[in-house]
């Protein structure tokens, strides 16, 4: 097998897997007010998802608190499949008077954030179509404007449905992480990994595989040099990265290997670390 530089450009986010203080009182949110749905529970975990797409996994740590000075999860980011399930998903938030932090348009989507009770960043977003991300030199254009709100709810003329849940074919479109260093991040995740890089700033990195927006954001707007989280927190902790097949995973593990980063093979994939602490299971 001949060991390529660049992660397949097939790779795709999975689940999210975060501790939180009251398993009830977050699956009552992320049931009643996000809309997913119970895949499994046992006495202190839970796993939640969309139709068969496992999105998230809750592992419960009373009293645990939030501590947004470290590294870890800015937020995950769920993908809805089209600007109607947008409108039907903000529709419903605002019904069920979930409070919403703020929406932003970014030129290559639509996007909606908020929180959870323990502090944990969400984002519901819809892509637009991808000859859309670039301006009419071809230059890649990620930003911040403001959100349509009218444009967007303007999708539910003719399309009133009773509520139903997120959509079934929502996916985890990407992972924004903090971080304390840029310069390592990218080493380990462009170097290593092989992610391409889509848009880098000063004190964020925005990363791909196959020319995707970003199926990974970073960030230092905690401040550089912040910890990873202490134990007894609400904190990430780990994120999942698809691998299309046996073939692009061991090449992946290989690039790790030959850097000096041993994987550690577990019974859901191999678990790594990237230099904030961060971690991550490769699928």
């Amino acid at each position: 097998m001949e060991t390529t530089s660049r992660i397949d450009p097939e790779t795709r986010m999975g689940a999210v897997t975060l501790t939180v203080a009251d398993l009830t009182r977050s699956l009552r949110f992320y049931q009643d007010q996000i809309g997913l749905t119970l895949v499994s529970q046992e006495v202190s975990t839970a796993r939640l998802g969309a139709g068969d797409n496992p999105l998230l996994c809750l592992q419960q740590l009373p009293g645990a608190r939030a501590f947004p000075r470290a590294t870890g999860l800015f937020h995950f980011a769920l993908r809805v499949p089209s600007r109607l399930e947008l409108a039907r998903t903000l529709n419903h938030l605002l019904e069920a008077e979930t409070p919403i932090d703020g929406a932003s348009d970014h030129n290559v989507s639509e996007a909606l954030y908020l929180h959870d009770p323990d502090g944990h960043g969400i984002e519901i977003y819809r892509d637009r179509p991808r000859k859309e991300w670039y301006d009419t030199a071809g230059r890649f254009v990620l930003n911040t404007t403001p959100f349509d709100v009218d444009g967007v709810m303007a999708e539910l003329e003719g399309n009133e449905q009773p509520w139903q849940g997120i959509h079934p074919e929502t996916d985890m479109g990407h992972v924004h992480l903090r971080v304390a260093d840029l310069t390592g991040a990218r080493h380990f995740y462009v170097d290593i990994l092989g992610f391409e890089i889509m848009l880098a700033m000063d004190s964020a990195l925005f990363i791909s595989a196959g020319g995707y927006h970003h199926h990974l954001g970073m960030n230092t707007w905690a401040g550089v040099g912040v910890p990873a989280p202490p134990d007894n927190t609400a904190r990430l902790i780990t994120y999942e990265i698809h691998l299309p097949d046996a073939d692009a995973l061991s090449a992946t593990l290989e690039r790790l290997r030959n850097a000096g980063v041993e994987p550690i093979q577990t019974g859901d994939g191999w678990l790594i670390h990237d230099p904030s602490q961060n971690g991550i299971l490769l699928v």
